[in-house]
């Protein structure tokens, strides 16, 4: 029997921007997809209208695309921001299935698995109300369950409002087989009649979603872990219809520190707020492939295409990934310090002066600052400092621990006439500098702390900041002259 073709899809609903776990899980179905040589499809569930937003399936592709994570089948976007599809398995639209999902819905009630249910959302309010009084469990009470077919039938062709719930067994159990999980058994009497189509003839995603997922020839199911206690009834919904079973992999939730879920609550969890924020496509893939799956124990940086050759869905923790952003902002700062030159000045530049006219200036300043920085927006804060016309040196001593206001003018006077004799070049060059400066300061008997520390001050007017030789090259023999002469005004007040 000839190997069946790995089919794996991701099936968000355009509710908003994409949250940064769904692209953990597209991220996982695109690897899982691309390593076998399969197909990765990206299906729009939209069943739900009320909660549909306009430009949000627009904006989902635009996110992926960002992020190198590519479909080659289903919804996607072509070079005019207009959706497209693509495949031999479509509509790719959930809604646009419509009827298909209605023949499958009334296919189950004339199986027995499935039956009209006439109750208002009154009836139901007042129900879920008395459970709680009652501490009962919350679900439907199978009132209509017992209605005769022929009868629900009669009240359907009445024009009866009505919606179709599954009739799921009262007794026994039924274990999911799970990749992650291994198995999970469920008690079917704690399993409530699923609505699978709804009084405005669209299907719930627990009807859709199976149906699509068969008749798309989906493979692999990779999920969020909150579906695991409903996969019972999809696994219902297949057997009642004689399908084969894709497997399922349901992933562990991504947490804060203190356990609790990743939501919006807690702030801002978009992927597109990520990158515009200033995290890297590459970054954030590398940091959320991460999340709760490692294939080498010794290495954390990893490609995009070294993850399809690694990935092991069975090696997935089951336990919720902690989302520490501490470990996403140093795998910025590596791929960061990786850019060519110009790649990485172009992401940094918007955020430096626009007054400054000195591109070479403003290069040298972001080169000086690459390997501190988590994000190119930090840059701002970090070399404010350098584009003041004047520094404010009332909060630094400008002079070595307790040394007297002499020696410090001593050695900035000193360090002037070293700079002023030395050429442009020279003064770019960080080592030449060093090595230049340190030799006058031995030739003169004197300490590199009570010579450099007043010489780095000048030029920062800050307690912390980078060596005075980097900040020498990055100024340039002009902007360094004139930071010390600056210095040495301020001391003879």
């Amino acid at each position: 029997m000839a190997k069946k073709r790995v089919r794996s899809r991701f099936a968000p609903s355009p509710t908003g921007q994409l949250h940064i776990g769904g692209v953990r899980t597209a991220l996982y179905a695109e690897l899982l997809a691309r390593q076998a040589d399969g197909d990765f499809l990206l299906r729009i569930e939209d069943t739900d209208q009320s909660r549909f937003v306009p430009g949000a399936t627009e904006n989902l592709c635009r996110t992926l695309k960002r992020l190198g994570i590519v479909p080659n089948e289903g919804v996607w976007t072509d070079d005019n921001d207009q959706i497209i599809q693509r495949g031999d398995f479509g509509p790719y639209i959930q809604s646009q299935r419509k009827e298909k999902h209605q023949a499958y819905a009334k296919q189950l009630v004339d199986m027995g698995k499935a039956y009209y249910c006439f109750c208002s959302e009154e009836r139901l309010e007042q129900m879920r109300q008395q459970q709680e009084i009652t501490k009962q469990p919350t679900g439907y009470d199978g009132t209509c369950r017992k209605i005769d077919p022929a009868e629900a039938q009669k009240r359907v062709e009445a024009g009866e409002q009505y919606v179709i719930r599954l009739k799921l067994p009262k007794e026994g159990s039924v274990t999911v087989e799970d990749v992650i999980r291994g198995k999970v058994t469920f008690d079917w009497k704690l399993i409530d009649d699923q609505v699978i189509l709804k009084r405005d003839g669209m299907a719930t995603y627990h009807l859709a979603s199976m149906a699509d997922d068969h008749d798309m020839g989906i493979t692999h199911v990779t999920r969020a872990e909150e579906w695991l206690p409903s996969t019972p009834k999809h696994i219902f919904i297949y057997e009642a219809m004689g399908w084969e079973l894709p497997i399922f992999a349901h992933l562990p939730q991504l947490v804060n520190a203190d356990r609790s879920k990743l939501s919006k609550r807690q702030g801002d969890v978009s992927a597109e707020s990520y990158l515009e924020k200033g995290y890297l496509p590459e970054a954030l893939i590398n940091f959320l492939a991460l999340l709760g799956w490692n294939p080498k124990a010794d290495q954390e940086i990893y490609s995009h295409d070294e993850l399809v050759e690694l990935f092991d869905l069975s090696k997935i923790n089951k336990a919720g990934a902690f989302f520490n952003t501490e470990k996403l902002n140093w795998f910025n700062n590596h791929y960061l310090r990786q850019k060519p030159v110009d790649e990485y000045f172009a992401l940094v530049e918007p955020h430096l002066p626009d007054d400054e006219k000195d591109i070479d200036f403003k290069r040298r300043v972001a080169l000086l600052f690459r390997e501190r920085l988590n994000l190119p927006s930090e840059i701002k804060d970090l070399s404010s400092f350098m584009f003041e016309s004047t520094l404010d040196y009332s909060k630094v001593n400008l002079t070595w621990k307790d040394h007297i206001k002499e020696e410090a003018l001593e050695r900035l006077k000193a360090a002037k006439a070293w700079i002023e004799s030395m050429n442009e070049s020279l003064v770019l060059d960080v080592k030449t500098t060093e090595e230049t400066i340190k030799n006058k300061i031995k030739d003169n008997g004197w300490g590199n702390g009570d010579t450099l520390w007043p010489l780095r001050v000048a030029l920062s007017a800050q307690e912390k900041s980078p060596s005075p030789f980097e900040l020498m090259a990055a100024y340039g023999q002009k902007r360094t002259i004139k930071r010390i002469d600056d210095a040495l005004a301020y001391l003879v007040k």
